[in-house]
């Protein structure tokens, strides 16, 4: 008998949902097709749909600037011919596949279209106090929400109903390998979706600790007056593999990153930027609660030596406990039952 396939929604800000969706789809046979704006070219062999990117509008921000919205909605702009054209490619997909199930990584709005068309959803539930109208109808309408973290990180504030409709699906991240690690290596991830710290930051902390070897990955200014021990790598495409080999972390507590790093159980120096929901300080304060991270508030004004010397002290077994590494497997195989009937 012929298996119904599955969608998987990827949000288009930063890179992480992306990501997370490649990681489950590698497990599921073939049964999830990928749709999300730009991502011809970036599902690897996966199935996928590519629909408009409403952010092309002019003047775009974010924001529908309406007196008046559901209260079930977030963004929903009247007369937005980007907005049509991107409901119109995903009924069509869902009217000509028949699927199964919808997993939506994230959006209120198209969690609410799927249940309108009769198609059951997974809602992935990122981090924070996510406790406004829009998120709890769509975890209302959900079959059942997915946390991609451990529930020793979910915030405390969350209302024990949505506990209860939630699987925990920590370590869906690219795994590496065993690698050698780098001595007195300190690595910068600035992800995207984020924003950057000033360049000087860095080259005032690689100042600071001439004894260390400082690189930076991902969205940075260019340095200037750069000491001998900075490195600035721009974009890679191995990011999990320089996390792997450096011997400290720094970075935000998104969750491609904060993924990553437990993964490879490496010292973790948390910057949590200002994200709706309060989603990246909520986590960084689990992370600094359970032991698995410090946490920096203020890059310009840190006492980096001291940072770096208290981060090698963290006992990585803080970290194993927040990571499951057949997570993307075993949360593919969860979604494959639950759209096969076998889960209630």
């Amino acid at each position: 008998m012929s298996r119904r396939p599955i969608g998987y929604y990827v949000h288009h800000h930063g890179a992480g949902h992306r990501m997370r969706a490649s990681a489950i789809a590698d497990h599921a046979d073939g049964r999830i097709t990928l749709i999300g704006t730009n991502i011809a070219g970036r599902s690897g062999a996966h199935r996928y749909v590519d629909i408009p990117d409403d952010r092309l509008a002019c003047g775009f921000d974010g924001r529908d600037d309406a007196a008046d919205r559901p209260a079930a909605l977030h963004y929903a702009p009247l007369d937005h011919d980007g907005i049509r054209r991107r409901v119109a490619a995903i009924t069509h997909w869902i009217a000509e596949q028949q699927p199964a199930l919808m997993i939506v990584d994230v959006s209120c709005e198209i969690a609410m279209l799927a249940r309108l068309a009769s198609v059951p959803t997974v809602y992935v539930r990122l981090g924070g106090r996510r406790d406004d109208a829009p998120h709890h109808e769509a975890f209302r309408a959900a079959t059942t929400i997915v946390a991609p973290f451990a529930e020793a990180l979910d915030d405390p504030a969350t209302p024990d109903w949505v506990r209860r409709k939630t699987v925990y699906a920590p370590g869906l991240v690219d795994r590496v390998g065993t690698t050698s690690i780098e001595p007195r290596s300190i690595l910068v991830v600035s992800g995207r979706g984020g924003s950057a710290i000033d360049a000087a930051v860095w080259v005032r902390a690689a100042r600071a600790t001439p004894d260390r070897m400082w690189r930076i990955i991902g969205d940075c200014p260019p340095l200037v007056d750069a000491p001998t021990n900075l490195e600035q790598s721009g974009w890679v495409d191995d990011a999990a593999a320089w996390i792997a080999r450096a011997a400290i972390v720094i970075g935000s507590a998104g969750d491609g990153v904060v993924g990553a790093v437990l993964a490879a159980r490496r010292p973790f120096i948390c910057l949590p930027e200002d994200r709706p929901f309060d989603e990246q300080r909520s986590k960084a304060e689990r992370l600094v609660a359970v032991g698995a991270a410090l946490m920096c508030d203020d890059a310009a004004a840190a006492d980096w030596p001291m940072l770096l010397t208290h981060a090698e002290r963290l006992d990585p077994a803080a970290q194993a406990a927040l990571d499951d590494p057949d997570g993307a497997a075993r949360l593919a195989n969860y979604v494959m039952a639950l759209a096969d009937g076998e889960r209630g």
